[in-house]
């Protein structure tokens, strides 16, 4: 079974939390209750989601770290939009990159770069560019979570205080026409703010489910960023806000994606 696009929002928020309740999904994708309801029935038929009162719960499959289920979501998808963003970074760069999937990804089509310096609160990220070509690897400290595969908390902020960089990489949950990026853990939102304020520019990876979704926290708003890059052309009117906000489109594997050289994301 293909999930359905709310289906796959949802496998998403319970991935990274274990439990929502009905209310707070329905809440956070901006639709009923009862069309939430409607997508859990059969995820909760193939054993995927336990039902509580008013809320599920993600119970499969089971063995394997959330980080790494999130690694398997639409993962064709941010393989061609990492391929992408490391052509728009250069050697010798200082480049933050926040704990994500996608970004997950993006470190490793980072590892044919040369002399880039890494900070990131990502243990995969870290693991990815550490010992390769030169790079040379600062990973933040704090509380561990599982479910992220990173540090979060006041010490990992602390730590991205402490650097400059030409680029942060950042990925996100959500993207809303209105509201701009969004993410559903406060942790995660402010590792990225925290990223974008020592950032002389700021890239955010994202797959095409990702736009007119909601999440409970908000990031940054379109204008706050420099480039977008995703793996196929946003729907109206999100394409129309991102040249209000004049934000760089880039459409991984598109012919006709918006020229953005290593040079202009310095």
């Amino acid at each position: 079974m293909v999930p359905t696009r709310w289906q796959a929002a949802i496998i998403e928020v319970l991935q990274r939390q274990g439990r929502a309740r009905i209310s707070e999904l329905a809440r956070s994708l901006a639709v009923s209750e009862e069309t939430i309801r409607r997508h859990v029935r059969p995820l909760v038929a193939r054993g995927l989601l336990g039902r509580e009162h008013g809320a599920v719960r993600w119970i499969g499959p089971g063995g394997e770290a959330p980080f790494d289920r999130r690694l398997r979501i639409r993962a064709a998808a941010k393989r061609t939009i990492a391929r992408a963003a490391a052509e728009l970074v250069a050697d010798g760069q200082t480049v933050m990159m926040d704990t994500g999937s996608t970004t997950a990804f993006v470190a490793e089509g980072l590892a044919v770069r040369e002399r880039l310096t890494l900070v990131t609160n990502g243990i995969e990220i870290a693991r990815s560019l550490v010992g390769r070509n030169g790079h040379k690897v600062y990973l933040a400290g704090g509380e561990l979570k599982a479910e992220l595969a990173a540090a979060v908390g006041p010490e990992a902020l602390a730590f991205i205080g402490q650097f400059r960089a030409d680029l942060a990489i950042l990925s996100i949950a959500a993207i809303d026409a209105e509201e701009g990026l969004m993410n559903y853990a406060l942790d995660e939102a402010r590792l990225a703010r925290a990223m974008m304020a020592r950032a002389e520019r700021v890239m955010v990876v994202a797959d095409h489910a990702k736009f007119g979704q909601r999440a409970a926290v908000h990031v940054a708003r379109l204008e706050e960023i420099h480039c977008l890059v995703t793996d196929a052309p946003p729907p109206e009117p999100f394409a129309g806000r991102l040249e209000e906000a004049g934000t760089s489109l880039v459409v991984a594997g598109n012919q006709s994606e918006t020229a953005v050289s290593p040079s202009t994301m310095v």
